[in-house]
């Protein structure tokens, strides 16, 4: 009797250990948790006016050195002539950091996912996209603004992480229906003599 109870506990260690050995570790799981994607920190956004035939250059500039923190950002603009057309240039950079990180870099080589919008008001400019992404959508870094009349405004620009390109509207500027997520906005007093 004591040879059958040995065997039966034998088995039934056995068992238990198989049944122990396929349990699934839930502190363990399969696959990690993906990490957040980390948001750029911009301190500055530059806008670069060449006139046609370069003869003047005109720079609307923001700058927030800390960032998100508690300083009020500078913003400087300079006028633009009336009846002129130039090509503009946008620059992106965290300039807490040293050097500097050039944000424009990635935004041009993630340029699928990324837009510049520009919402004129009260100033006498339209802007055009002269870029395009793989796709043959707008991004920004590069247009073309006409100037007509003297007159004061602003302008909106905003660069949007993801938006949805093929939305009503978007591929000319119109932000209404682009979605996506906000990098910066900054509004620029637009002066035109």
């Amino acid at each position: 009797m004591n040879h059958q109870l040995k065997v039966i506990s034998l088995a039934l260690l056995a068992t238990a250990a198989t049944i122990t050995g396929c349990k699934k570790d839930e502190d363990d799981p399969v696959t990690p948790a993906p990490l957040p994607n980390e948001e750029e920190v911009i301190t500055t956004l530059r806008l670069t006016f060449t006139s046609s035939g370069g003869a003047e250059t005109k720079v609307f500039n923001f700058v927030d050195a800390d960032g998100d923190g508690g300083g009020a950002p500078v913003i400087t603009t300079d006028e633009l002539s009336n009846d002129s057309i130039y090509s503009v240039a946008i620059e992106v950079l965290n300039e807490s950091e040293t050097p500097a990180e050039d944000i424009t870099t990635e935004i041009a080589d993630e340029d699928e996912d990324h837009q510049f919008f520009f919402q004129v008001s009260g100033a006498n400019a339209t802007v055009v996209y002269t870029d395009a992404d793989a796709n043959g959508n707008p991004v920004g870094l590069a247009s073309t603004w006409t100037i007509g009349a003297a007159s004061n405004g602003t302008v909106v620009v905003t660069l949007r992480h993801e938006p949805n390109k093929s939305a009503a509207g978007v591929s000319s500027g119109d932000i209404t229906n682009a979605g996506g997520d906000t990098d910066i906005e900054v509004t620029f007093p637009v002066v035109i003599e």
